[in-house]
């Protein structure tokens, strides 16, 4: 019998020394720890906790939390609220991880990254709920500047876009008018191309409420052969001044399903860039031809090239060749051409020149 009481003794004074042990880490911790029973009543809470809710000077044990929203009346809410989820918690049955949020008397909203441990016996009845909650505050505000700074980079982006895609339709305009004013003869087709162009200006600056209001393009048959041909059209004139000459190898009519403005606006801005690959002149070959169900064009020229680590990242915002260049001109041409259900690969070779080829389904998309 003595021996008996003796091992009892032995294995309380273990119980006790792990309780301390676990008392000591309990209060020591920076986060919040609470445990109730079955019946979802304080049993033990952490200093840190005591002092949240401001309960250094009340009797919480037992106490459920709607009893304590009436002792006080500050947390009401809070209280409240935490009730509800446990119940959330019991009925799910397992670990569940929330964020709860709510203004402490000093005014300051407090966040809290939450984990609720229901405990349970073995016949399946309650046992006790164990909750675990680490102030996220100061993390919140971090991610609310960062949101703040990503918007104004987007917005950012977005004027940048906007400015460089509005330059290409002005400077056909420009070129135009400059050769009437010279000529001083007003052709029927200049002012076709100028009404044409104003209206692909008009086109990229109403693309800004696709971002409040998502928009579909407006899809409908158009032979491919003529928006390269209009395309050509249009930078011929720059192209005279750099001492550029432009190819098409392009028989058949080719149909496809899209967007006219868009897709023009594609192939002004890759001409425009092979243009800049050949400081010194040169030639730039279009091939337009029908590989299985897609329509293949190939866009080349014979500039210096693009070195391999930099091909990779051609089509990335902001990244350019150009050092007047904004790098959005080819990221918005991809996100045209990905509408279209097409694709865009970039062939390059230094010293050989560049070859751009563009996928798009033939027939209706």
């Amino acid at each position: 019998m003595i021996y008996r009481y003796l091992f009892l003794y032995k294995k309380y004074c273990n119980l006790e020394e792990e309780e301390e042990k676990w008392s000591i880490l309990m209060q020591a911790t920076p986060d919040f720890i609470c445990f109730k029973d079955g019946e979802s009543r304080w049993r033990k809470v952490n200093e840190f906790g005591r002092k949240l809710y401001h309960l250094e000077n009340i009797d919480y044990y037992g106490k459920s939390d709607l009893e304590l929203a009436e002792l006080v009346p500050f947390f009401k809410e809070g209280f409240k609220t935490c009730y509800l989820s446990d119940e959330e918690v019991w009925n799910a049955g397992k670990l569940t991880r929330l964020e709860e949020s709510f203004v402490v008397p000093s005014g300051e909203l407090k966040s809290f990254d939450v984990i609720k441990i229901p405990l349970y016996y073995e016949n399946g009845s309650r046992k006790g709920l164990l909750t675990i909650g680490r102030d996220i505050t100061q993390q919140k505000v971090t991610e609310s500047i960062l949101i703040k700074r990503e918007k104004l980079s987007v917005v950012g982006e977005l004027a940048a876009g906007i400015a460089h895609e509005i330059r290409n339709p002005l400077t056909s305009i420009k070129g135009l008018t400059q050769l009437m004013h010279e000529s001083g003869n007003v052709t029927q087709e200049y002012a076709k191309v100028m009404v044409s162009e104003i209206d692909r200006i008009n086109q990229i600056a109403g693309g800004l409420l696709a971002l409040s209001k998502p928009q579909s393009r407006e899809m409908t048959t158009i032979i491919l052969n003529e928006i390269l041909q209009y395309a050509i059209n249009i930078m011929r004139s720059e192209a005279l001044l750099k001492d550029v000459q432009i190819v098409m190898a392009a028989n058949d009519q080719y149909k496809i399903e899209g967007d006219r403005n868009s897709l023009i606006q594609v192939f002004i801005n890759l001409l425009k860039n092979a243009m800049d690959a050949m400081p010194n002149g040169g030639l730039i070959n279009i091939s337009c031809q029908k590989v299985m169900d897609k329509i293949q064009v190939i866009v080349s020229d014979q500039g210096m090239g693009i070195p391999p680590e930099r091909l990779k990242k051609i089509g990335e915002p902001f990244f350019t060749l150009k050092e007047k260049g904004m790098g959005l001109g080819l990221t918005i041409s991809c996100k045209i051409i990905q509408d279209h259900k097409g694709s865009f690969e970039f062939r390059s070779q230094e010293g050989l020149g560049t070859d751009v080829v563009i996928k798009l389904p033939c027939g209706i998309l």
